[in-house]
């Protein structure tokens, strides 16, 4: 089976999937293999109930009367198809990575876009070499546009989602202290996450640049096409201001107020708006789109309960956003308690920035401190210290906090967000 034979029969399908539990009539099942489980196991079944085709790396479960086909790879398979399918596309493709706020940014991006077109995004977080091929397959004949979050942790990723992605418009949210121990150091993110700016370079695509960010600038000056949003001289100026906790935009005396803390988000809300105005849809679009946008993925999110103001921002965690999200939330009125959880993947630079926001966080005298994680604890042994999330809930059930405002900051593997109901 290769991939010009196999394609027509994906055009008749409604969608990939390569997780058996949610294979309908009609879809296309890439069975992958894993360490302890072989979803080739699962594919017959997948045709009995209905699977247009199904695809299995291992050649004993083949059966072409079924449609399920054997390759060598599910995963190669999977991704050229994805980029035999990119190659049919003929409508504006957005790639979009960095280190802080890939998925918030393009969450609004999205909205944004939305208001005059019909877009394809990459759904939650499925931005790797799985979720980015995906993506790309989800784009259906009547979509206009799509917008395409790519992830990495180690170099050369980038390169290898932007082979598959294509993107015709690129935009890097920031360099910051994230996935060190993989990338190898901040240099090793800067070199990594540029590989879209190479890409795109290689291909004369268009980059979003934020002048605000000096290594963005640094890296697209002499470059075009561009668009520009930050200076004076910049294609977009935009201003900040802020209601309450929420962070707004200002543009030729026109206001967004978003749903978004924090003043890190501006940037996000300028690139969507950017792009929204380049592809032409007015600010009243962009304003309705913003104010419209509301978070519920655990990023930057501010939940009210029982008379108090929770800043939910649990999924990922970084010295960077760390240390943006307590200069965000000392901001707030009242009495304040901070709930942080490690940091990961940051190699041997772990305990110096881990110190370091222990450090920040006695500088902005938060009322309460509370960590969590075994990192945290190391540097940080006090009665308001605990390994796990586990310890941290059995602290609460005891003891309430009396803050008004309480900030929930950690990576991912922490899980802070489920000693929300104890709170």
């Amino acid at each position: 089976m290769n991939i010009e034979q196999f394609y027509p029969l994906f055009l008749k399908s409604d969608k990939v999937t390569i997780d058996s539990r949610k294979v309908g009539v009609n879809d296309i099942f890439f069975a992958f293999s894993g360490d302890n489980f072989n979803a080739a196991t699962l594919a017959e079944k997948a045709a009995d109930d209905g699977a247009l085709a199904v695809i299995v790396e291992q050649q004993e479960f083949e059966n072409k009367e079924k449609n399920i086909f054997y390759v060598p790879s599910t995963l190669e398979f999977l991704q050229q198809l994805a980029v035999y399918h990119r190659n049919q596309l003929t409508i504006p493709i957005i790639g979009l990575t960095g280190s802080n706020g890939k998925t918030t940014t393009k969450e609004i991006i999205h909205a944004v876009l939305s208001e005059k077109f019909r877009v394809q995004y990459t759904f939650g977080n499925l931005n790797n070499h799985i979720g980015v091929p995906l993506t790309i397959l989800s784009i259906k004949p009547d979509d206009e546009m799509a917008v395409i979050e790519m992830g990495a942790n180690h170099q050369k990723e980038i390169e290898l989602l932007c082979s598959i992605a294509q993107p015709d418009f690129g935009y890097i949210t920031n360099f910051g202290k994230a996935h060190l121990e993989g990338f190898g150091g901040f240099e090793g993110v800067i070199k990594g996450k540029s590989e879209l700016y190479d890409y795109l370079k290689s291909h004369h695509r268009t980059i979003v640049v934020n002048e605000n960010d000096p290594i963005q600038k640094e890296k697209t000056e002499h470059y075009t096409p561009k668009i520009t949003f930050g200076k004076e001289h910049s294609d977009y100026q935009f201003g900040l201001f802020s209601e309450e906790h929420f962070v707004g935009l200002q543009f030729q005396g026109e206001k967004a107020v978003s749903k978004l803390t924090g003043e890190y988000n501006f940037t996000n809300l300028c690139a969507a708006a950017s792009l929204g105005l380049h592809f032409g849809i007015s600010f009243d679009q962009i304003r309705q789109a913003i104010e419209n946008y509301t978070p519920t993925n655990m990023r930057s999110q501010v939940v009210k309960k029982e008379g108090r103001t929770l800043v939910l921002d649990t999924y990922n965690a970084n010295p960077s956003s760390m240390t943006a999200s307590l200069h965000n939330f000392v901001t707030f009125e009242g009495r304040k308690t901070v709930i942080i959880g490690d940091m990961l993947e940051l190699g041997d630079e772990s305990e110096k920035e881990h110190q370091a926001i222990i450090n920040l966080a006695r500088e902005l005298a938060f009322d309460q401190i509370i960590t969590v994680g075994k990192n945290f604890k190391m540097i940080n042994p006090s009665t308001l210290s605990f390994e796990n999330t586990a310890e941290l809930i059995e602290y609460l059930q005891q003891n309430k906090i009396q803050s008004e405002n309480i900030l929930l900051k950690g990576s991912r593997g922490i899980a802070l967000e489920k000693s929300i109901e104890f709170i």
